[in-house]
């Protein structure tokens, strides 16, 4: 599997750098998931821009961040999709259940923005 981390103090960007996110791919990218919240990573931005087909395996493991980050901090995925991408969330109803970002500039300010909003409802 291709990819790319970027870890900052706030949030790490996954970038997938794999045309498809499949039954062959989508096991690494969930260990990889796991490995970063057990790591400590609070907020993840999953970069799907590259990424033309996805099949139900790699549907599983979009959806295995966002049970791993629900009570942890934010999940989103950023990039704009591709139409393929777009429509299998789309008929899954998934687009109702995950936050979908159109770009990485717009997923950090929303990140950041849950984190002060965290922050805020701790005092």
């Amino acid at each position: 599997m291709k990819y790319k981390i970027d870890k900052q103090e706030h949030y790490t960007i996954v970038t997938l750098e794999e045309p498809t996110l499949d039954s062959l791919i989508a096991p690494k990218l969930k260990s990889e998931l796991i490995f970063l919240l057990n790591e400590g990573t609070r907020n993840l931005i999953l970069d799907l821009s590259q990424v033309t087909f996805v099949d139900s395996s790699g549907l599983s493991a979009i959806l295995t961040g966002n049970r791993l980050w629900k009570e942890t901090g934010a999940y989103v995925i950023a990039g704009q999709l591709h139409p393929s991408v777009s429509k299998l969330i789309e008929i899954s109803r998934l687009d109702s259940v995950l936050v979908l970002i159109p770009t990485l500039n717009e997923a950090i300010d929303y990140v950041m923005m849950e984190e002060v909003e965290r922050e805020l409802r701790a005092e």
